[in-house]
């Protein structure tokens, strides 16, 4: 005896399959992107933003800026320890670590004393194996006498930069907690290196105070009750978008 099945009903069907294969390669598209995602971001490129301003005026709090997690080493995803060694870190090179006094914390800082190197700050001048190192990426503010020879910020050392390890600064000398604080990076403690600003901004109540989110709310309530948006609560910094790093 032969079955014959109502058109209806393999229409319904059909289309029951198209809807199940869709679905599916949808959802084999989004895994495969959740997949590569996490794997550039463990191990190519990370993002970061500026909390504070310790690196002032290379980078500027509300600066987002992308970090190259290949270029020292690919690492474990979970402790960071080197895996398959790549490059070592060169001086002046903005680095992002994992803070020694508080892993939990990621820092950024410049490169300044290379392992082996003797560092010593008489003054605020920085010495490398004697000799002052130009500094030309470094800002003071404080107009003040240097302060006495026992604190670290401007006169240190020395002391001899341990295998394997780096001697940090920040840019903005007189603000920043750096190396003369709290001691050196070790290498395993590396992030990676940063080299571009994708996105900026800034506003009244500063992007230290108030997530992004908060203050883009802000200019976009401007825009709908005054019609115009508030540049004082979120502005862009369109000039400092796509700025190398160096």
């Amino acid at each position: 005896m032969t079955l014959f099945r109502t058109p209806t009903k393999t229409k319904a069907r059909r289309a029951d399959v198209r809807k199940k294969t869709f679905l599916r390669e949808y959802g084999e598209a989004l895994a495969i992107a959740l997949v590569l995602a996490l794997v550039i971001r463990a191990f190519l490129i990370q993002a970061f933003s500026i909390p504070s301003g310790s690196m002032v005026p290379t980078l500027l709090v509300g600066d987002y800026l992308l970090v190259n997690k290949f270029i020292y080493g690919i690492r474990n995803p979970f402790t960071n320890k080197v895996w398959i060694p790549v490059s070592k870190p060169k001086r002046w090179d903005i680095v992002v670590f994992i803070f020694p006094q508080d892993p939990s914390k990621d820092y950024i800082k410049r490169v300044v004393g290379l392992p082996g190197e003797t560092v010593e700050i008489i003054n605020k001048k920085v010495y490398i194996n004697g000799e002052v190192l130009e500094t030309p990426h470094a800002i003071w503010d404080d107009s003040a006498v240097p302060l006495a020879r026992g604190s670290p910020r401007d006169n240190f050392g020395p002391v001899v930069v341990p295998e394997n390890s780096y001697f940090v600064l920040g840019d903005n000398r007189d603000h920043s907690y750096d190396s003369r604080f709290w001691g050196f990076v070790t290498m395993d403690a590396l992030r990676g290196k940063a080299f571009i600003i994708y996105f900026s901004w800034e506003g009244k109540d500063g992007p230290s105070s108030v997530p992004v989110y908060v203050a883009f709310a802000k200019g976009m309530k401007g825009l709908l009750t005054d019609f115009h948006w508030d540049t004082n609560s979120f502005r862009i910094r369109w000039s400092r978008i796509g700025k190398l790093l160096h």
